[in-house]
């Protein structure tokens, strides 16, 4: 490589370096900014450019930075932070000459980014013991500022266990982060630990304790929609678990619509869609086609389609051989002890398919087509069909047939008034939650009220004076033409 390409490289990372101290050091301004203001606005617009800092995060940039807000005159909490920062980036902490004490919601912002830079790094080790020091640290702090900062440090603190096969380790620090969430009224802290707990027990298939947590604790209403997504994606897992398979796809559904529909997001609806597939097919619903044909879930749910054509026909032995196929892919998935489940619904859409084609059909017929073991089988699942209400039919034991009933008119039941109903539910569960989330404005029009009702009062004031003096003046005049007429 020649000089001048090395000249070169050099040019550029400095470019590089001084663009990455420029951003750094105007959303430190967006956060005292914030603190003056105490609006939490200012720390989230700090906390969007994140994600495009992070990829020209330097130690040298973060070690001045840190350098640059250490002080005698900090706090505790805030220069053991800084010092565990500089310590873990190989910096030797040295107090800088900064006078101006940093602000804690600065701090933690900054040790964020060393956070990030060790997860990119794989340096795991030194970030969980950063983050364990942080986490400490930021819960005993009482600021509503911090709220947003201190959930994405707890984030990374579960991260990095997580990333290290530790996840257990994380959960008592997770609890006690949850309570004191609690108890300050830190929304968005206490919607991130919750996510992260639930995703914990999952983790470990812990279904019982993650559902007591659930039952246990309220979600905050108005906390952010990445949130709100993971956490109902979570309950509908679990709700699929303990067989509550209506709220499970009522969790899975609002799952998919809260999560933003972009190439970032992809992952995320992939792995909601898998379970909310087999939760529509244990429900005795077969997914519409348009579904699998998403540019973006097509190839992810090709062996889910696979599986819905099996249990649309009610083929048994096609089912098994699915699950035979794909049984590494449904594993990784998490989700073969709910295909387990598909049998029996295998076998009842075969058997509604069977009493829609036939008005009379015998019961070895219904074992061959079911490829059952024998006539007694078929005459039990159709028994158990019928008092299931899957199909409207009679048995007759002694001839050895079953006899499927006429064909009702759909609007002549229920169905339309429930479906029409469910819809009507949705839509205004989806105004009252777009009137929450509404920003209104905070206080400081408050001020200008003042002003402007100090204006009138001096304007109505000042009127009157006039009002008066041209009264003074009128009987001034009217005096002296009394006195020439005399």
């Amino acid at each position: 490589m020649s000089s001048t390409e090395n000249a070169a490289m050099e040019v550029e990372a400095t470019a590089e370096q001084k663009q990455a101290e420029s951003h750094l050091a105007r959303n430190v301004k967006f956060l005292e900014r914030g603190i003056a203001a105490a609006e939490v606005h200012y720390t989230h617009r700090a906390l969007r450019t994140i994600f495009s800092l992070r990829k020209r995060l330097q130690s040298d940039v973060l070690a001045e930075m840190i350098a640059t807000h250490a002080s005698k005159s900090n706090s505790q909490s805030v220069a053991d932070c800084l010092q565990h920062a500089a310590e873990s980036l190989g910096q030797k902490h040295v107090v800088g000459p900064a006078t101006k004490v940093c602000e804690p919601e600065v701090c933690l912002f900054l040790c964020l980014l060393v956070q990030l830079y060790h997860l990119d790094h794989n340096e795991h080790e030194r970030g969980a013991k950063l983050s364990d020091v942080l986490v400490g640290a930021a819960l005993g702090l009482q600021r509503r500022t911090l709220d947003p900062i201190v959930s994405r440090v707890i984030f990374y603190y579960s991260r990095f266990f997580e990333v290290a096969g530790r996840l257990a380790d994380a959960r008592p620090m997770l609890l006690k982060a949850l309570q004191t969430a609690t108890l300050m009224n830190m929304k968005e802290t206490k919607a991130m630990v919750l996510t992260l707990l639930l995703r914990n027990f999952l983790n470990y298939k812990l279904y019982d304790q993650a559902e007591r947590l659930a039952a246990k604790s309220s979600f905050p209403t108005d906390a952010p929609n990445n949130l709100l997504a993971r956490y109902l994606y979570y309950m509908g897992r679990i709700e699929a678990v303990q067989l509550n398979y209506s709220q499970a796809q009522m969790h899975l559904l609002e799952a998919t619509r809260k999560a933003p529909s972009t190439p970032a997001t992809a992952g995320f609806q992939q792995t909601v869609h898998k379970i909310y597939v087999i939760v529509e097919l244990l429900m005795g619903n077969i997914p519409e086609r348009s579904l699998f044909r998403t540019p973006v879930l097509k190839k992810p749910l090709q062996p889910y389609f696979e599986l819905a054509q099996a249990v649309r026909v009610g083929d048994l032995s096609q089912f098994q051989d699915v699950v035979s196929r794909y049984q590494d892919q449904f594993l990784k998935d998490q989700v073969l002890i709910l295909i387990q489940r598909l049998r029996h619904n295998v076998i009842k859409a075969g058997i509604r398919s069977i009493s829609v084609a036939y008005s009379r059909i015998s019961l070895r017929d219904i074992c061959l087509k079911l490829h059952l073991d024998s006539e007694e089988d078929a005459e039990y699942i159709v028994a158990k069909a019928i008092r299931d209400g899957v199909i409207d039919a009679t048995i007759d034991h002694e001839k050895g047939f079953v006899k499927s009933a006429e064909v009702h008119n759909v609007y002549g039941t229920s169905d339309p008034q429930h479906a029409f109903d469910k819809r009507i539910t949705f839509c205004l569960g989806l105004y009252n939650e777009s009137v929450k989330s509404m920003r209104y404005p905070g206080g400081d029009h408050r001020k200008e009220l003042a002003y402007a009702d100090e204006a009138i009062k001096r304007e109505r004031e000042l009127a009157q004076e006039i009002e008066n003096e041209e009264y003074d003046s009128d009987s001034d005049a009217m005096d002296d033409a009394m006195d020439e007429d005399l």
